[in-house]
């Protein structure tokens, strides 16, 4: 029942104007922030405050952004179906599209490494429709309704859906020469390698860095971020090759300590998008960790 319903709120929404879907996002975001707990807003504030050098006052400016902004981001991921190839570049334009091409001349697949910042479940839209085969990692949700409409959403966008679970699908989409979109900014738990982040250390993911080095596939650094309500900009970084000294894990500790420099950059300059709300910082690093589980 679950799914029909938001399938029919989905279509109500796809034939709104885009000047009153982008009004609605805004209301529901502003909603949303004052249902926000009090200890949420409280981590955020705190982490916004000792990651960017800033007094309270900045920091709750950031935070309500970057919450309220999630209301626009609802609309779009729910009235995905209403972009097409024919249309999507009204509203997506791209910043350095040339190392994305480059990557994928190479034949070998392309990692795109990027984080939770501006709308990163469109931008994976965005890529497919803008003619590039391109697959994205993803959790699965825990309501299986909720699970058959987001993939169905992305699958009318082209995007080829591979659960977290699913490396040798993974490896199998590399060697088909498909774009995999890696999010590399949650707290990885004892998976992760702890690098510094935003001035402290935090578990993070390594599975970039270790796709790339077992096909020696390029990493491209790649960004979403708003230039207006309902319009955005892809930013595509130069490509970044994993290393390759014959010590594995440190090759891909080595690599995760670049991209998440690239990562760290990216949400500097642009704060407001970045999803605070998530403890990027929960896992404290131990005296010892046991070897994490890797791609072999």
């Amino acid at each position: 029942m679950q799914y029909y319903i938001v399938r029919l709120i989905s279509r109500i929404i796809r034939l709104l104007p885009d000047r009153a879907a982008m009004i609605l996002g805004n209301v529901l975001g502003e909603l949303c922030w004052h249902l926000v707990p009090r200890r949420r807003i409280t981590m955020m504030l705190e982490n916004i405050q000792r990651a960017l050098n800033l007094d309270r006052g900045a920091a709750y400016r950031i935070a309500k952004q970057s919450a309220t902004r999630f209301g626009r981001l609802c609309i779009e991921v729910l009235s995905v179906q209403k972009y097409s190839r024919q249309n999507i570049k009204d509203y997506v334009c791209f910043e350095g599209q040339e190392h994305m091409d480059e990557a994928v001349a190479y034949g070998r697949g392309v990692i795109v490494a990027t984080c939770h910042s501006g709308n990163w479940e469109f931008m994976g839209a965005a890529l497919s429709l803008n003619g590039y085969t391109s697959s994205a990692i993803a959790a699965r949700q825990s309501n299986p309704q909720m699970d058959r409409f987001f993939n169905e959403q992305r699958a009318a966008a082209g995007l080829h859906i591979v659960y977290k679970s699913g490396v040798r699908e993974v490896i199998r989409m590399l060697d088909a020469g498909h774009i995999i979109g890696v999010l590399m900014d949650q707290d990885a738990h004892r998976d992760g390698v702890f690098v510094d982040f935003l001035g402290a250390p935090a578990s993070t993911p390594q599975g970039a860095a270790a796709f790339a080095r077992l096909r020696n596939a390029p990493i491209v650094p790649t960004f979403i971020t708003e230039i207006s309500p309902g319009r955005h900009r892809i930013i595509c970084h130069p490509i970044v090759w994993a290393d390759q000294t014959g010590e594995r894990e440190k090759d891909i500790a080595a690599t995760t300590r670049r991209l998440s420099v690239i990562v760290e950059n990216h949400i500097k300059t642009y704060p407001h998008e970045w999803f605070w709300l998530h403890n990027r910082w929960k896992t404290k690093p131990p005296a010892a960790l046991p070897p994490p589980c890797l791609p072999c």
